[in-house]
């Protein structure tokens, strides 16, 4: 800004800068992603996205990733962060440190939906058809904060009156829903937990067989991972995100193919998350 010698003209900026503070300051838009390869990868990866983003915005947008989940949540927090892509249960988790909303949802054409499913598979050489053939077997869930990867199985095993603490044989944490896919496939483990669509993915990357694979257990719909905001940015700011958002289509995302657009979420869609950490008894404000 040139700095002007008028004091009625700085008096009259200065207070449009105090009835509008955000709107003065917000120059640049900074989107949090997430951490799932290669940070150069990903920022490489989601330039088209940010391009799009910062011509229906009209200023630049900055791709930031943190090393983990955890991070993207401090980074809105503390305000670094405008914008993030989060996972579901991530998102439920970030509601109880950050004052963030959901306000997006992405439908991808080869799902051509905005929701996914959580499940439970096994090799079909290991004689497991119920989850009552289980017992007694070696498990792998993804992560521990993973939605997909073992908040919903967990929950529904249990609901299938199977106890995941007590009746497995062995439990790990792969790590990653890919991993749960191979170690199925190569017969590490006799069952693991996993997204539905990631295991589609892993069986056209050629990680599994379709063939070869038992589903033994599926959820009930789980909302699509959340695009989500800090509250407290402008509420025009907020408008024109969304619209911008809503804008963005036909460029490739993440390992799901191409983006069929976004459609626009609420808080309350996550609810069933919420209501599935009750069901376990979780403590959400101790699972950071």
């Amino acid at each position: 800004m040139k700095r002007r010698s008028v004091l009625t003209h700085a008096t009259a900026l200065a207070a449009s800068a105090i009835a509008f503070p955000a709107m003065a300051q917000q120059q640049v838009l900074t989107v949090g992603l997430i951490p799932s390869e290669d940070s150069r990868a990903m920022i490489a990866n989601s330039q088209a996205m940010m391009d799009m983003l910062s011509k229906a915005l009209g200023m630049p947008v900055k791709p930031f990733v943190a090393a983990d989940y955890n991070g993207v949540i401090e980074a809105l927090r503390s305000k670094r962060l405008d914008v993030a892509y989060l996972g579901p249960f991530s998102y439920v988790l970030g509601t109880t440190v950050a004052d963030i909303e959901a306000f997006a949802v992405a439908e991808t054409k080869k799902a051509g939906r905005t929701f996914y499913h959580s499940q439970v598979i096994a090799h079909k050489d290991s004689g497991i058809k119920t989850v009552n053939d289980l017992k007694g077997k070696t498990f792998a869930f993804v992560d521990p904060s993973s939605t997909s990867g073992h908040l919903f199985p967990k929950a529904g095993l249990i609901k299938a009156g199977f106890n995941p603490d007590k009746d497995f044989g062995r439990v790990i944490f792969s790590g990653s829903h890919d991993s749960n896919a191979i170690a199925v496939q190569n017969k590490k483990v006799d069952a693991a937990a996993i997204a539905d669509r990631i295991l589609d993915a892993a069986i056209a990357k050629g990680l599994a067989k379709r063939e070869d694979i038992v589903v033994v257990w599926k959820s009930d719909p789980i909302p699509e991972s959340p695009t989500v905001w800090r509250k407290d940015l402008p509420a025009d700011l907020k408008k024109r995100v969304q619209a911008a958002f809503l804008q963005v289509k036909d460029i490739p995302w993440s390992d799901q193919g191409l983006l069929n657009g976004f459609h626009p979420t609420n808080d309350a869609a996550y609810d069933i998350i919420r209501d599935t950490a009750k069901s376990l008894n979780l403590d959400l404000r101790k699972m950071k």
